[in-house]
This record gives C-alpha cells, sequence and structure tokens, in this order.
C-alpha cells in the first residue's frame, strides 16, 4: 500500500508534535489513560479538519487539545452531577444503609468503562453475545471485560456485602 503525500505528511505531524500535545494534556488530566485518549482525539479532529494546506503549528495543535479537554473536563462534571442525582434519589427511596445505595456507591467508584458494562449486563440484561455487538467487540473480550469489571466492583463493595456481590456473579 502506498500512502499519499497528504497521508505522510500526517504522519511526520504526529511523529513530532504527539509527544508536546500528550504532555500538555497530561499536565491537566487526572490519569495517563484519559490523557492518551484526549491526545488521540486530538489528531482524529486534526485529520479530519486537515484540509488542501494543513496547519500544522503547534499552537494549533494545543489549542484543538485545550478544547477537547475543556469537553472531557464537562463531560465528567455532568456524570458526577447524574451521579450524585442518583445516589439522593436512593437514599430517599431506600435509606442510608440500604444494599442499593451499597451498589449505587460501588458502581460510582468504577471506572466508566467497567459501570458501563455492568449495567449493559444487569440493568438491560444483556447476554456477552449483546454486549459484544453494543461494545464492537468480540464474545471473548466482552466475557473478560465482564469479568473484570465484576472483580473492580467486588473490589467497591463494603465489607459485609458478599450476598449482594454472589447474586451478581461478581
Amino acid at each position: 500500500m502506498v500512502l499519499s503525500e497528504h497521508e505522510l505528511a500526517f504522519i511526520a505531524l504526529h511523529k513530532d508534535s504527539y509527544p508536546t500535545v500528550f504532555s500538555f494534556v497530561r499536565r491537566r488530566v487526572e490519569s495517563p489513560e484519559v490523557a492518551e485518549e484526549i491526545a488521540a482525539d486530538v489528531f482524529r479532529v486534526v485529520w479530519q479538519k486537515w484540509g488542501d494546506l494543513p496547519r500544522t503549528e503547534i499552537a494549533w495543535l494545543l489549542t484543538v487539545a485545550r478544547n477537547m479537554i475543556g469537553n472531557a473536563y464537562r463531560t465528567r462534571d455532568r456524570q458526577r452531577a447524574l451521579q450524585e442525582k442518583l445516589r439522593a434519589t436512593a437514599v430517599l427511596s431506600f435509606g442510608d444503609g440500604s444494599e442499593n445505595l451499597a451498589v449505587h456507591d460501588a458502581l460510582a467508584g468504577l471506572r466508566e468503562k467497567d459501570r458501563d458494562i455492568l449495567q449493559l449486563a444487569y440493568w438491560e440484561g444483556l447476554g456477552t453475545a449483546e454486549i459484544a455487538g453494543v461494545l464492537q467487540c468480540s464474545e471473548s473480550a466482552a466475557k473478560v471485560r465482564l469479568h473484570r469489571a465484576r472483580a473492580a466492583f467486588r473490589k467497591q463493595m463494603p465489607a459485609g456485602a458478599e450476598t449482594i456481590t454472589q447474586r451478581m456473579g461478581a
């Protein structure tokens, strides 16, 4: 496969600029994983906007990164507000010491990917084949992800909550 001049220029830009973009993002977000995701998204956006006269200035790349960091913060803040609202609703509905609240708190402590797969399995009632379809991965990858999410959930649950995790197969 022969790459076009356009593609080669983008590859060179990525190679030269990725470390700077990643460092810029990493200093502004909570984890290396989030920084990697945002830095990758920066270059996805740059590729999509890459025209006949491509912009290659680092200032432009960092502006795109700054905008994406802002989007990530707004998304995180909306998710936190939703989690707080759901927790308040659970407290009103079930009381402070309920199993439902323990489950809610454990889910809130998980990474978003783990929380999503558990919700697909337990709230939506999907099997691993269906989860694989939603996540666009193989069924064996979905099984592994579900296993890992259950283990992470188990670690988040308070001591003495074994009956809940057993019912979930975690």
